[in-house]
């Protein structure tokens, strides 16, 4: 079964997604960018309020986004932001000559980190089974860039099936997001990642509109029904 993660920017956001099914509540600021963080003290606040209410949903936060050879910056964050409570730290890491120094800089880190591959000009498949070689707690394929096309439209869907597999094969959670909607659900199925994640689709008009809980709720329901 594929889990909803849903991305938020408030508390109200995020309690609104757990009661309507979401299992993994994600912290980030679509203003500011695909993977746009939200200030640290904000998210304590947020983690200590959810946690007393569902204290079973994992959460997770993103950095924001950094260049990958901003290692320091990198670094600093990412202690930041678990440091803030959440289970599990959203990177992004973007394919090019500096990202496997990136992601061996991440697994070294004293987080659990979930390295997002950004696959805008498609999957880097030696990237990805690098990435699955470092023991990070998950690996998710996403699009730095939101213009309405999505992940499914940017990848070779094959190459993407076999990276997810390699990454399930060691031991690690996969993901899929990046702009997905009802066109790609049959895609979701049939790939069987272990989460999918959402914003633009769980919101009433456009990413940074509110979320709907009644489309987290038709969302984890979909999720989680086997494809007719």
């Amino acid at each position: 079964m594929t889990a909803l993660l849903a991305s938020v920017r408030s508390y109200d956001e995020a309690h609104d997604a757990a009661r309507a099914g979401a299992e993994l509540i994600d912290l980030k600021e679509p203003r500011e960018g695909a993977l746009g963080g939200i200030p640290v003290d904000e998210i304590a606040r947020i983690v200590q309020a959810l946690r007393g209410r569902f204290p079973v949903k994992p959460i997770s936060a993103t950095i924001g986004d950094v260049p990958n050879d901003a290692l320091d910056d990198i670094a600093a964050r990412v202690i930041d932001v678990s440091n803030a409570g959440v289970d599990y730290v959203k990177v992004g890491v973007t394919a090019g000559p500096s990202a496997r120094a990136c992601l061996a800089h991440l697994a070294n880190l004293p987080a659990a980190v979930v390295p997002v591959l950004l696959c805008d000009e498609g999957v880097d498949a030696a990237l990805s089974d690098y990435a699955a070689g470092l023991g990070f707690a998950g690996i998710v394929f996403d699009t730095a860039n939101k213009d309405g096309r999505a992940l499914f439209d940017r990848v070779d869907m094959a190459t993407l099936a076999r990276c997810l597999a390699t990454i399930g094969a060691h031991g690690a959670m996969t993901g899929v997001a990046g702009s997905l909607g009802w066109a790609q659900l049959a895609q979701i199925h049939a790939l069987k990642p272990d989460i999918a994640g959402f914003r633009t689709a769980l919101c009433t008009e456009g990413r940074s509109a509110r979320l709907d809980p009644g489309h987290v709720a038709r969302w984890a329901d979909a999720l989680h029904r086997a494809p007719q």
